[in-house]
């Protein structure tokens, strides 16, 4: 498994990093819970659960904050 996409965190855009912040973010759960069939099971416990979610919002935040300092923040 991937977990860095292209071996790269460089966008071209804050839109792209942010939909790549997702996406480390969505792997690093698989990662970490390799099973699909128990995350499937756990999902809606946390889907409705507003710590849960926002916990979730957290670790995108701290990725896409990786994500930004890797493209010096899309200066120009």
């Amino acid at each position: 498994m991937a977990l860095v996409p292209d071996n790269t965190l460089i966008t071209d855009t804050p839109e792209q990093g942010r939909e790549l912040a997702i996406m480390l973010a969505r792997k690093t759960i698989a990662a970490i819970q390799t099973d699909g069939e128990v995350r499937q099971m756990l999902r809606p416990g946390y889907a409705t659960n507003a710590d849960s979610l926002t916990m979730a919002g957290h670790v995108v935040a701290v990725e896409f904050s990786t994500v930004a300092a890797a493209n010096n923040y899309w200066r120009t």
